[in-house]
């Protein structure tokens, strides 16, 4: 058997999309599909937004790359822009979510390390995270499935169990840098952290002269109804990756920090080739037009929070199938009873509806956040559809 030209690390399902209307998808045979995954979380204006259109496409018309030898006025607005309506002080541009969780790291040890503690490297993270595919972002995360056939991991990660604080104390060492932490796990389940453990987390970074550094790559970009997650635990993270959302479609993600965090990232100690190219500029410009206002940001909160309460009306009807809703904004996710996949592959391939399946039995419901009524409505024919004729699995 000879092997596909497209790398087989993917199993790719039928569906096959040529074209993306608002929020639908088109296959290319016809069908449309109401697109609730958002690419995992990344379509956040959806599929034809004009503005998004518009400046990728004046921008590509008119400088794409020049490499970062030279001045970038394109990534110096983004920055700015960042800069204003969050924590940061300052950002490093990247083109993926890995690529920013793995600048977040370096950043946290450089802190130390530039000062002369050269001991301070190991980053202390939680059980279900998913942090990239890279091979620090795979040895920062407890999961098997990610490790299996790519050893020796990478050094410097103690593993500790989601939303104890107490055993992240226990954990902190003479050789601790830092945590590493998504506030909301994505494929982990939709699991939101509690307060006390993210204000605990600060408060213990602080005692320590620890960073603590947020994943956000899902969780971030008005995605939860703020522009970032923290800011519903009234707290500021000292580094915070950012992906997905950030280019709406394009490829860009960024590690942003605090003048004090980053003090260790000087001439020489980082780079990227591609990172923060004019093309990328302009998309993470249009979508910050976008999304970086007090009425956008409203808006995702009382979709989130209608289609919130609607599923929990909803789920009282399939007690079998369904456990609870969990998640902020459109961030949200349905535990289910039975494992979620099969019932994700039923309502992609019998009713037109994609989402995305997670770990702890979860059903991740990630629409675009320019939804409105019309596809919320859309969205619940399809789920009691799919719920109706969903075939329980006999171990269930």
């Amino acid at each position: 058997m000879s092997i596909s030209p497209l790398m087989p690390v993917y199993p790719r399902c039928g569906v096959r999309p040529v074209k993306g209307e608002h929020c639908h998808l088109i296959d290319e045979d016809g069908t449309r599909y109401l697109d609730f995954a958002s690419g995992i979380a990344v379509n956040l204006l959806g599929h034809s937004h004009e503005g998004l259109i518009r400046a990728i496409q004046e921008q590509a018309a008119t400088l794409m790359h020049v490499s970062n030898m030279y001045g970038s006025p394109q990534g110096e607005e983004l920055s700015q822009r960042l800069v204003d309506h969050t924590f940061a002080d300052t950002v490093f541009f990247t083109n993926s979510g890995a690529e920013a969780v793995e600048a977040a790291i370096k950043t946290a040890r450089a802190y130390h390390q530039h000062a002369g503690d050269t001991q301070r490297s190991e980053l202390i993270t939680f059980t279900n995270a998913f942090h990239g595919r890279t091979m620090a972002t795979i040895s920062a995360s407890n999961q098997e499935k990610m490790h299996k056939g790519f050893a020796p991991l990478l050094e410097g990660f103690q593993y500790c169990e989601f939303d104890d604080l107490e055993a992240a104390k226990a954990l902190i060492s003479d050789k601790t840098a830092g945590f590493l932490v998504e506030p909301i796990q994505g494929e982990g389940g939709i699991r939101p952290a509690s307060q006390e453990f993210m204000a605990g987390l600060r408060a213990l970074a602080d005692e320590h002269d620890l960073m603590l550094v947020l994943d956000e790559v899902q969780c971030g970009m008005a995605r939860t109804g703020a522009m970032f997650a923290h800011e519903h635990y009234g707290i500021e993270p000292d580094i915070l990756a950012s992906a997905k959302g950030i280019g709406g479609g394009f490829p860009l993600g960024a590690c942003l920090a605090t003048e004090k965090a980053a003090r260790g990232m000087v001439f020489g100690t980082h780079g990227s080739t591609y990172g923060g190219n004019p093309l990328a500029m302009a998309a993470g410009n249009a979508v910050m037009k976008a999304v970086a206002n007090e009425e956008f940001l409203s808006n995702v909160t009382e979709k989130g929070e209608k289609i919130r309460s609607r599923l929990e009306q909803f789920i009282g009807n399939y007690p079998d199938l369904f456990d609870f809703v969990r998640g902020k904004g459109l961030m949200l996710g349905l535990r289910m009873k039975v494992e979620s996949r099969p019932f994700f592959v039923h309502l992609r391939d019998n009713h037109d509806l994609l989402t995305v399946a997670a770990g702890d039995q979860t059903l991740r419901i990630l629409p675009p956040l320019v939804i409105g009524d019309a596809e919320i409505d859309e969205f619940f024919d399809k789920l009691s559809a799919g719920a109706a004729d969903f075939e329980m699995p006999e171990s269930a």
